[in-house]
């Protein structure tokens, strides 16, 4: 089969496309013919090496993924061959606290992912794409969306009195905003192009603010909620944003940390958290019951990913390139090879 495959730490630009034997499935496993899959900034970490349990080389990169069931192992009693299915990004993150050995099943890193003609998946973490999903919409949950659920619902107990605070029109921050507002939840957004925030207003953000324009943007959404600030930020910048999305915060609110888009470097001790008794809570995605819950919520919804752009599986690198630039809203999505 064709597969992309990540052999050092020297840039997405040395990921080579090579030939590689079909992968048979386990008992417990499934093997998925990929239709779309889709691209996540860990994507550009993972070939530049140092990125935590996901030094594993050779490996096939890319989290998430869907497509449809073409075998499946002698145990496997849940999908069946023919179903449309994708992938929790941890295939043994089930449900519960996760642990070591769950940390280190996180496809296209720890684990071979699904940049390539065929997938492996634990039949436990194949879940079934809603009917309301095309592939490439289903491609673009595992990771940014499950996130976002994680943040607001699991651990941010998400209500519609809330206000949220999301950074960037990145696939963990739109989706954020389209979960929040299903909830009924107040959601303030920021960007550098007003553009973007332009489409975030369409899609229901109740107020925008250009960091560039605002470069104190703390104080805009400390005004905006008469001086209390938010419930919740999705803090996906790190250094840069986290001392600013700490003041944007209310008593008692919510730090979902999230990112490192601004660098890993930060200030390693802040009062305001102490006197604020603030909540941080460090997000690495979800568990599969984390995923089957937002895919019902989805579903029931009827929420649409917001994919950006669509690449041929031959373009992958220029995926990879326009994902590093940093022109997108939503998600990127590589479509299956022919």
């Amino acid at each position: 089969m064709k597969a992309y495959q990540v052999d050092n730490a020297e840039g997405f630009q040395q990921i080579k496309l090579v030939e590689r034997d079909t992968p048979e499935p386990a008992a417990d496993e499934v093997l998925v013919k990929m239709k779309a899959c889709s691209l996540n900034y860990r994507d550009l970490l993972i070939p530049l090496g140092g990125y935590p349990r996901n030094e594993t080389r050779p490996v096939i990169p890319l989290s998430d993924g869907a497509g449809e069931v073409v075998a499946i192992g002698k145990a496997v009693d849940n999908v069946k061959v023919g179903d449309r299915v994708m992938g929790n990004f941890f295939q043994d993150w089930v449900t519960g606290p996760v642990d070591e050995k769950g940390l280190c099943s996180a496809l296209g890193g720890g684990i071979d992912g699904t940049l390539a003609e065929y997938f492996l998946l634990k039949a436990h973490a194949a879940l079934n794409i809603p009917d309301s999903l095309s592939y490439e919409q289903a491609a673009s949950l595992p990771c940014a969306a499950v996130t976002a659920w994680h943040a607001l619902v699991v651990l941010g107990n998400i209500k519609s009195t809330d206000t949220i605070l999301l950074l960037g029109t990145g696939g963990v921050s739109i989706f954020g905003l389209q979960i929040a507002k299903a909830h009924g939840a107040k959601v303030i957004i920021t960007s550098s192009s007003d553009e973007k925030l332009k489409f975030a207003k369409q899609l229901g953000a109740d107020h925008t603010i250009n960091y560039v324009t605002h470069p104190d943007w703390e104080q805009q959404v400390l005004a905006i909620t008469d001086g209390k600030g938010v419930d919740n930020v999705l803090e996906v910048g790190g250094a840069g944003t986290f001392e600013k999305s700490i003041a944007s915060t209310k008593v008692y609110g919510n730090i979902s940390l999230i990112g490192i888009l601004s660098g890993f470097d930060g200030p390693a001790f802040n009062l305001t958290v102490a006197l604020n008794l603030l909540k941080i809570n460090g997000i690495y995605v979800g568990s599969v019951e984390m995923f089957a819950e937002l895919a019902d919520f989805i579903s029931t919804h009827n929420i649409t990913p917001v994919i950006d752009s669509v690449f041929d599986f031959d373009d992958a690198l220029d995926a990879y390139q326009y994902l590093a630039d940093a022109k997108y809203i939503g998600k990127i999505v590589i479509q299956g090879p022919n």
